[in-house]
């Protein structure tokens, strides 16, 4: 508001076209169609629902996602339940269990598909073991009781393909079952634009500037890949906002000279451990002093290090006791160390024993 930039409330974006064409709608002003000279995609993420999962049972009331029941209780003021199941340990359900149980509900269990929680460490600490709320790995629902309002769900024990294992089943009474199970990138409009997408992160590649594949469209925060920080999701769109004003700067200073510079890309690959990494290319030719490089890696290891090579030259090397998929991790790459690789074309990234 104080640079007096117009925004609209209550709007939907409907479509983005490769040219950069944004079309919206809303009350007052019906559709409308924006040109722009660049856009931020910032449409963050969305939960994923019951019926990705194929829980067998009627469909009663009393099934939330851990975010709507967040939003019910934080905004709304409602309670949502007083006997709880959470199936799913990502950073909301755990936080949750801990937000219903100062509320007066009881929290039976956390459930976890994997054989290893989706949250954070401090957030398995602080919500469930500081409020004796125990955590079952590599278990699901197979069943969900009650017509009209949850009565009870049963917990099975699931084998290395997660299938349930006979004869493991928990049954636990409860009025309610919260499903914290993953956060999807929000990204039919970025597909609708025509623009390449990563089929790890389900968000768009980028380069060290946020640019994905089309000129001028920039993104940043969950649409990208799912933070565990909102810190780091505000540093992107702190950084996608000023490569998009230089963006539209640069475009009228070349369309004035008719010269554009030449770009020289780096490919930034993931590899033995390391799930996929954000940014997924570098342009060499506008480097800031230091490009920060996020990434998950694929499974819990113990004794590892994180290791950078340069066209196959080891460059970098970090000890980490402990890796983690719930965790996001990150190393630092410095323009004056890049410089000295003039002819580079790739960058990988990888976990090593120690």
């Amino acid at each position: 508001m104080e640079e007096k930039i117009p925004y609209k409330l209550n709007t939907i974006v409907i479509n983005i076209s490769p040219k950069k064409e944004v079309t919206a709608i809303n009350r007052e002003d019906g559709l409308v169609t924006m040109k722009a000279d660049a856009v931020i995609l910032a449409m963050g993420c969305r939960e994923r629902p019951r019926g990705a999962l194929n829980i067998p049972g009627y469909r009663p009331a009393g099934i939330y996602s851990a975010g709507t029941a967040q939003r019910l209780m934080n905004i709304e003021g409602c309670q949502v339940g007083k006997e709880v199941v959470i199936l799913g340990s990502g950073d909301i359900g755990l936080i949750m269990a801990r937000r219903m149980t100062l509320e007066g509900a009881r929290v039976k269990v956390v459930a976890e598909l994997m054989p290893y929680s989706g949250g954070l460490k401090r957030n398995i600490a602080q919500c469930l073991d500081d409020y004796g709320i125990p955590l079952k790995l590599s278990h699901t629902v197979i069943n969900i009781e009650g017509k009209k309002r949850v009565t009870g769900i049963t917990l099975a024990q699931v084998d290395e393909n997660r299938r349930p294992i006979p004869g493991t089943e928990e049954y636990y009474s409860c009025d309610t079952l919260l499903l914290s199970v993953g956060l999807i990138p929000e990204n039919e409009l970025t597909k609708g634009a025509g623009i390449d997408m990563n089929p790890v992160t389900s968000g768009p590649n980028v380069n060290n500037r946020l640019e994905t594949g089309v000129n001028g469209v920039f993104a940043c925060g969950n649409v990208l890949h799912v933070h565990d920080l909102v810190d780091y999701v505000s540093e992107e769109a702190a950084l996608a906002g000023q490569n998009a004003a230089e963006y539209v700067m640069k475009q009228k200073k070349e369309s004035d000279t008719g010269k554009s510079k030449e770009v020289q890309s780096v490919v930034l690959e993931a590899c033995d451990g390391v799930r996929y990494t954000v940014p997924q290319s570098l342009d060499l030719s506008r480097l800031e002093e230091k490009t920060i490089v996020r990434f998950r890696v694929a499974d819990v290891y113990k004794g590892r290090s994180i290791a950078v090579y340069y066209d196959g030259e080891l460059v970098d090397k970090k000890k980490k006791r402990v890796l983690a998929p719930g965790e996001m991790e990150q190393v630092i790459l410095k323009k004056e160390t890049l410089l000295k690789y003039p002819d580079l074309r790739k960058i990988m990234i990888r976990t090593g024993v120690e």
